[in-house]
Parts: C-alpha cells; sequence; structure tokens
C-alpha cells in the first residue's frame, strides 16, 4: 500500500468478500437475526474462498494473506452482516493463535481442516468472574501423566455448541499472567459441555454459550508452546482480533450509510427529497468523513502489525476503539436519519445498530483500550 491506495491484488480481494457478502449474507442477515440461525453452510462457502485462514501459513492450507488484506475482507463481509462478519474474525484469531504458536503436528492436525472452515474455532478467555481482568481467570488444569485435567467456565463463547475446536486458556501455575497456558480443546473431549444459547441484543446469528469444563481431560500434546506463556498468546491473537472487529465495525457502518443514501433520495418531506435538505446533507457528510478516518487509521495500525512494529499493540487498541466507537455512532445517525422507519425490522437498521454495539466491549471493551494506550504513553514518559 502506497499513500493509503489499495494495489490491484488488495482490491481484488475487497471486491471478491464484497461480492460474496451481497450474494450470501445480505439478502438473508434480517431473517438469520430474527431466527437466531447460525449459517454453517455459508461459512464453509467463506472457507472455499480462502476466509477461514486468512493470515495462515500456505503450508497447512492457509490464505498467507496480510492484516491489511484482512480488515479489507472484514469490512466488506460486514456490509452483508456484521454478525457472522465477526464470528469469521473470531475463527481466524483462534486459527492463527494454533498456525502461530503451535508446534509443525498441531499445525497439520488442525489446521487444515480450519482453514476451509470445516472445523469452525472458538476463542475461550473470558470467565463469568474474569472479563476486562483477563488474568484473574480461574479455569484450571492439573497435569496427570500424558493429560491435563481441566475444571472451570468460560463465558460469552462466540460459536461454542458448534464449534469444533476451542482455543481455551487455563492456569497451569500461580495466580496471575504468568501462570496461565493455552490449550486446543476438541469438540468430543469427555467432561466438555456447553450452556444455553444466551438471549442477546444483537449478533444473533452466532450462538453464544458458555463452555464448561468439568474434569475435562485433555492431551499434554494439545498444549500450544511451553506452560506459562498462554496470556501472551491470548494478547497477540487479540491484536489482529482488535482489527478484524473495527473492520467489522466499518463494514456495518458502511453499509448504514448507504442505506440512508439510499432512503433519502426517495423519502419526500414538504414536498422535496431528504436529500435536499442541507441540514441533512451535513449529517451524511459527517458520517462518511468519520468512516473514511476511522478507515485510514485502521489501515495505520493493521500495515504497523505486518511490519511488527513495537507500536503494534497500542495501535490497535486506538484503531479499534475509533474503529468501534465511529462505527456505531454512524450506524445510530443512520437510524436517525430513516425516522421511525429505522425503528423497524424490514429496513435492516436497526440489527446493524444492535450488532455494533457489542464491539465497542468485546475483545477488549474501549474503556481497556484507553487503558492500554494511557499505560503505553506513561511508560516512555518515565523512561520505562
Amino acid at each position: 500500500m502506497t499513500q493509503f491506495t489499495l494495489n490491484d491484488d488488495q482490491i481484488a480481494i475487497r471486491d471478491m468478500a464484497r461480492d460474496f457478502a451481497a450474494r450470501e449474507l445480505a439478502p438473508h442477515a434480517v431473517r438469520w437475526d430474527e431466527e437466531k440461525h447460525f449459517p454453517v453452510d455459508v461459512l464453509r462457502e467463506a472457507g472455499g474462498l480462502g476466509m477461514g485462514g486468512i493470515y495462515v501459513r500456505e503450508d497447512v492450507g492457509g490464505s498467507g494473506m496480510t492484516r491489511l488484506d484482512a480488515a479489507l475482507i472484514f469490512e466488506a463481509l460486514a456490509t452483508g452482516c456484521p454478525s457472522v462478519a465477526a464470528y469469521i474474525s473470531i475463527h481466524n484469531m483462534a486459527t492463527w493463535m494454533i498456525d502461530r504458536f503451535g508446534g509443525d503436528e498441531q499445525r497439520r492436525r488442525f489446521i487444515p481442516k480450519l482453514a476451509t472452515m470445516e472445523h469452525l474455532a472458538s476463542y475461550c478467555l473470558t470467565e463469568p468472574g474474569a472479563g476486562s481482568d483477563a488474568a484473574a481467570l480461574k479455569t484450571r488444569a492439573v497435569r496427570d501423566g500424558d493429560h491435563y485435567v481441566m475444571d472451570g467456565v468460560k463465558q460469552f463463547i462466540s460459536g461454542a455448541g458448534t464449534s469444533d475446536i476451542y482455543v481455551v486458556m487455563v492456569r497451569t501455575g500461580e495466580a496471575g499472567p504468568g501462570g496461565i497456558s493455552t490449550f486446543v480443546v476438541e469438540k468430543d473431549t469427555p467432561g466438555l459441555s456447553f450452556g444455553a444459547n444466551e438471549k442477546k441484543m444483537g449478533w444473533n446469528a452466532q450462538p453464544t454459550r458458555q463452555v464448561i469444563l468439568e474434569n475435562c481431560r485433555v492431551p499434554a500434546a494439545n498444549r500450544l508452546g511451553d506452560e506459562g506463556i498462554g496470556f501472551k498468546i491470548a494478547m497477540a491473537g487479540l491484536d489482529g482480533g482488535r482489527l478484524n472487529i473495527g473492520a467489522c465495525s466499518l463494514g456495518g457502518a458502511g453499509a448504514a450509510l448507504d442505506k440512508s443514501l439510499a432512503y433519502m433520495r426517495e423519502r419526500k418531506a414538504f414536498g422535496r427529497n431528504l436529500s435536499d435538505f442541507q441540514a441533512l446533507q451535513f449529517s451524511l457528510a459527517d458520517m462518511a468523513t468519520e468512516l473514511e478516518a476511522a478507515r485510514t487509521f485502521l489501515w495505520r495500525a493493521a500495515a504497523a502489525l505486518d511490519a511488527h512494529d513495537p507500536e503494534a499493540t497500542r495501535l490497535c487498541a486506538m484503531a479499534k476503539r475509533i474503529a468501534t466507537d465511529r462505527g456505531f455512532e454512524i450506524a445510530n445517525q443512520a437510524l436517525q436519519l430513516h425516522g421511525g422507519y429505522g425503528y423497524l425490522a424490514d429496513y435492516g437498521i436497526e440489527k446493524i445498530v444492535r450488532d455494533l454495539r457489542v464491539h465497542q466491549i468485546l475483545e477488549g471493551t474501549n474503556e481497556i483500550m484507553r487503558l492500554i494506550v494511557a499505560r503505553s504513553l506513561v511508560g516512555r514518559g518515565s523512561g520505562n
């Protein structure tokens, strides 16, 4: 990317994902939301196009693309359905963690079916009593010969009950981040079960359940890396996950803006099209400007992550906050521009608003994003 202009390959990647979203996601998004339907068949079609392992290495079936490529894909997918796009982003995050931190045998055993989305993956960090304070997690794994025995509960897990692979952070040592390890837990493992599908404000096109581990015996061969580095693995996954969810917010916001433009060209008030009123034109201009600014910064952060820039974590936190805050605000303004019609399900705007609201909470709340940035600034100022 030169001067924030996409090259031909990036344009082709974006257009491929956008065409898929328009064809396979958008026509069904409202119905999937109403019926709480998880479109696994459509996910596998996305996997067939290389969207199951976007930034996973090619030797195990991944697409070998960049984080910027991924941002383009997730923004495009979210124009069709932010909920489905967000699940695909979580699947990619979990798959990348296995690719990045797993041994060769683990990569070859798990990733090929994840890359095609024949198998689906979930990321399991949050617990009922450990949300933003993730290092306080209590799910424990005790070594027993060639296995670990796990006990605990994970909360708010996307895809739970349907996914085949669960990348789970558990405590194998002392309190704090240094006592956490990461494991791949397979769906049919004895002792693994799931809670009821949660009733949610949005994201209804993907299931959200507890993941329950009760005397769950997981092979030691399924541990990613050494004991005690699990928190670092989890945080590394979240750098990219934050970019992905930010991109999903931009895609949802872009779809809401497009719907608003179409609506205002057709809707009349006081004998004129709404698009003729200057005050409403200013609203559209502000929405488009905020969207472009957030997108530009997200691309900047994605490029930093691709370049292994030491500032990447800070930039990813900044980008996540900006993209998810602005994305929700744009969608909410689009609802306002639609008036009473925006409140009706048939127009699809209220669904976008509901879907994007949770993006300000997950992958680290936006308050935690501010904390990450502030600590970076304070640490730099003190010479640490």
